[in-house]
């Protein structure tokens, strides 16, 4: 069995400098490191347990079934911040029939991007007599 120390998703953008303006403004996600430089020098994001590279180049989009999934605290506070920052929301916050509040929302390149909040009395987070 691989014994995995870390992991993190990569992205190749068309336009680097676009995407990353969405990830580090319009989301407000904190930068975990650079590297290299140039217009495809590497940008690491903080994505709570996990990490997303911003680096190189495409000559088309990511894979069209590729998506992110976001937590935050509350999807509707999230939704007016984002709003405010440019970000297109493609979907509103609605809480669905397994529980969780999901809004969607995408990339440049059209990686949509679940952002998602878990309510306090989900199984994800209320665990009766534990």
């Amino acid at each position: 069995m691989v014994h995995v120390l870390s992991s993190r998703m990569l992205l190749r953008p068309t336009d680097p400098e676009r995407t990353r303006v969405f990830y580090g403004q319009t989301l407000g996600l904190a930068v975990a490191r650079e590297f290299g430089t140039g217009p495809e020098r590497g940008t690491v994001y903080f994505l709570g347990g996990g990490y997303l590279e911003v680096s190189g180049r495409s000559d088309s989009p990511p894979a069209p079934g590729l998506s992110l999934w976001l937590q935050v605290r509350d999807a509707r506070e999230a939704e007016r911040e984002l709003t405010g920052a440019g970000a297109e929301v493609l979907r509103g916050p609605v809480r669905e029939p397994w529980g969780l509040v999901e809004m969607w929302i995408a990339d440049p390149d059209g990686v949509r991007i679940c952002v998602v909040e878990v309510p306090e009395d989900h199984p994800m987070r209320y665990r009766p007599g534990i």
